[in-house]
């Protein structure tokens, strides 16, 4: 088979911004797919350099034929979207969307229309889960829809399978866009990692510790107890821009906290809430004041049950399970 799977980065990004592009790009390179990357970095000068990309870089580094082609979405704008589509549209049997993120439903604002029309024309489309699935249908998307469940996480760091129970919690990922943080004052020990960490957030209760690689940062979290999901303006429930998106999207954290074999505490109507409830990987609340209560009534036995399920959970997304299943449900690979 002659496979393909594009993907664009942005290289200013420190290197936990592509890694989820990147996992899938490994995890599916062993069914022979040739790798195309294209990059760009942050600011006004992307813009301007995407011209070029789209006029021959892109038209470029795609000439070939190709049976089936995997579009990592999104690239850098609408521009580049469109040409990487155009030029696989034209010189590929099949082509495919695996979405990582959607603006339009980001911002549900009108002007990303265009975003579901570039859906509508691949030939298959890989969306995070079914609430998602239900929003691109609801959108008109009419193209098979294929469930993803979670974003795999190719993580090396060796798991601890045993660990005791001292309710430890942890806040990994861009602080900047974590505004509960300002309001919340926790009652226990949370640990936070990421950029953009403001002194104002420090009390006795808060620990922070940096922002560090993937790698350093999956060490670090094999002294946790467990990994928290929440976003946006509130310790009461995920609200504004960010606290909506959870609602749909599938956040690279959660792999990340799991495939370190760390349980989540996640918010009820999180659309990976549904995921952890089935498999039993940590606690579903619906207002950050419910996780004193709910740790003081957990037990070591407890915590070694959901921390038991976690460890088998860890070795799916290590070994890219969910990626390699959502690709064979298109007919891609074999399953």
């Amino acid at each position: 088979m002659n496979n393909i799977i594009v993907s664009m980065y942005n290289k200013s990004q420190n290197e936990a911004g592509p890694k989820a592009k990147i996992d899938v790009e490994n995890f599916l390179k062993i069914y022979g797919f040739k790798i195309q990357d294209f990059y760009f970095y942050g600011g006004r000068r992307a813009e301007l350099v995407s011209y070029r990309q789209s006029l021959f870089d892109i038209p470029f580094r795609l000439k070939g034929r190709y049976e089936n082609a995997i579009f990592q979405y999104p690239a850098l704008n609408e521009r580049t979207n469109k040409a990487i589509m155009r030029n696989l549209k034209k010189n590929s049997q099949k082509v495919y969307i695996l979405i990582h993120d959607l603006e339009s439903l980001r911002f549900k604002d009108s002007k990303n229309s265009c975003e579901l029309e570039l859906l509508n024309m691949a030939d298959g489309v890989i969306a995070h889960n079914k609430k998602m699935i239900d929003w691109l249908r609801e959108k008109g998307i009419k193209v098979p829809i294929t469930n993803l469940e979670i974003f795999d996480y190719d993580n090396n760091i060796p798991l601890q399978e045993n660990f005791i129970f001292d309710k430890s919690i942890c806040y990994a990922g861009n602080l900047n866009k974590a505004s509960f943080l300002k309001e919340y004052k926790p009652d226990f020990k949370l640990t936070l990692f990421g950029p953009n960490f403001s002194q104002s957030l420090m009390s006795k209760h808060i620990e922070y510790k940096g922002s560090l690689s993937p790698d350093e940062l999956a060490k670090e979290l094999l002294t946790q107890n467990f990994g928290l999901i929440w976003d946006g303006d509130s310790s009461k429930e995920c609200s504004g821009i960010y606290g909506e998106y959870l609602k749909y999207n599938n956040p690279h954290k959660t792999s990340l906290y799991l495939s370190s074999g760390m349980p989540i505490i996640i918010w009820r109507k999180a659309a990976l809430a549904e995921f952890v409830e089935k498999n039993k990987l940590g606690i579903v609340i619906d207002d950050l004041s419910q996780i004193t209560p709910i740790l003081d009534k957990m037990t070591q036995e407890d915590y070694q049950e959901i921390k038991a399920n976690t460890i088998k959970i860890a070795h799916k997304l290590r070994s890219g399970f969910y990626t390699k299943k959502a690709v064979a449900e298109l007919e891609v690979i074999d399953k």
